[in-house]
């Protein structure tokens, strides 16, 4: 059985963020093949206990300082994988992806998913985004396959680089909706009367937009965040004070029945985001047949979706007269809608990026020139 080694996710489960859930879908379903997954220690929680019959953890020390956490973390991998060498390695996004010439130095074939162009992120400073630039070019030129998650941002890049990626979109669990509305009433949440929207809390998830929407409108009565922050931040604070109307519900890090209970019983739910790969909680909330108003980036195009559930990125205006229109007419809050999510199969996509690991070995002898 062959050997996958896997860095730049902070590990699963029960780690919040794209890339991990995205990784726990697909790995766990190569029964086929050894998983060694590289964890970080500092982000790891009892529910990161479970495990999967052909997935090896790997925990080392992580810290949680922005900027470095992923850097140091994955040196610490690529060392470890030195002497312990899997058939190929997988990184994820092109901070980690800074090690990718020093693999194909060791003789492993390299895949690299690229989830987003981490540079746009408002949160770095002006020279973390020069690094992260440097960082995307050593991905992309020394990766032996690339894997893009968003379409848009593959055909940004030469024919030099194209041929030699793949777009492979995030996948969709089927929705299980809940009965229950036990952590709505915990959480003082009234069923069917709130807007809704999922994700990490930093900057650019643009929840900031959706809050001051929230003020200006008197028939939302009431919005539910669900998602925590990472690190020491600013920007939660900035969102406690911009809900003047006291209508938030910051419910935390909220996964499996609590998670469904708020998709189940939502009345729309919400993307503000600035910056996406490919947002699985787009996926979500369609698998629940939700109602949609969705911010205008290239991330969020790649589904098909009405001309007016979109609103202008980073506009209140404009996602304030999208959230009046909906709630404004009936017919625009009549679910489950049904959506097509055939194409968005993990157990597809799973098989598929696994054929990416045959053609990385397959080429692997073409040598490597600096």
């Amino acid at each position: 059985m062959k050997t996958v080694a896997v860095i730049g996710t902070r590990g699963f489960p029960g780690v919040q963020g794209g890339v991990e859930v995205h990784s726990r879908h697909i790995y766990t379903r190569m029964s086929n093949m050894h998983v060694r997954v590289y964890r970080r220690k500092a982000f790891l929680s009892p529910r990161s206990a479970q495990s999967f019959p052909n997935i090896e953890y790997v925990d080392l020390p992580s810290t949680r300082i922005q900027g470095f956490e992923a850097v140091y973390h994955t040196l610490l991998s690529v060392i470890h994988i030195l002497f312990h060498r899997p058939d190929v390695v997988h990184v994820h996004n092109i901070g980690p992806g800074m090690f990718t010439p020093l693999l194909r130095l060791m003789g492993l074939p390299v895949v690299m998913t690229y989830h987003s162009p981490n540079y746009e992120h408002s949160k770095w400073s002006r020279l973390s985004r020069w690094l992260l630039r440097g960082c995307e070019w050593l991905s992309l030129r020394y990766s032996n396959r690339i894997i893009f998650v968003n379409k848009f941002q593959m055909e940004k890049y030469s024919d030099r680089i194209r041929r030699k990626s793949v777009f492979i979109p995030n996948g969709i669990v089927p929705a299980k909706r809940s009965n229950s509305t036990s952590f709505l009433e915990e959480n003082s949440i009234e069923a069917g009367q709130y807007l809704l929207s999922v994700g990490r809390l930093t900057p650019e998830k643009g929840f900031e937009y959706l809050i001051q929407a929230a003020n200006r409108l008197p028939q939302v009565q009431q919005v539910v965040i669900a998602g925590t922050h990472d690190h020491q931040s600013s920007y939660f604070e900035q969102l406690v004070k911009l809900d003047k109307g006291k209508k938030v519900v910051f419910t935390g890090y909220t996964t499996g029945e609590n998670l469904r209970q708020l998709y189940t019983h939502a009345r729309l739910y919400v993307l503000p985001s600035v910056n996406e790969g490919f947002p699985m909680v787009l996926l979500e909330a369609m698998s629940y047949g939700l109602p949609l108003a969705v911010s205008d980036i290239p991330g969020t195009r790649q589904v098909a979706l009405n001309e007016d559930d979109y609103f202008e990125v980073s506009n209140v205006d404009s996602l304030t007269r999208v959230l009046e229109r909906k709630l404004a007419d009936p017919a625009n809050l009549s679910h489950p809608i049904k959506y097509d999510l055939k194409k968005y199969n993990w157990q597809a996509i799973a098989e598929e990026t696994q054929q990416q690991y045959q053609f990385a070995e397959s080429g692997q002898q073409s040598a490597i020139s600096f």
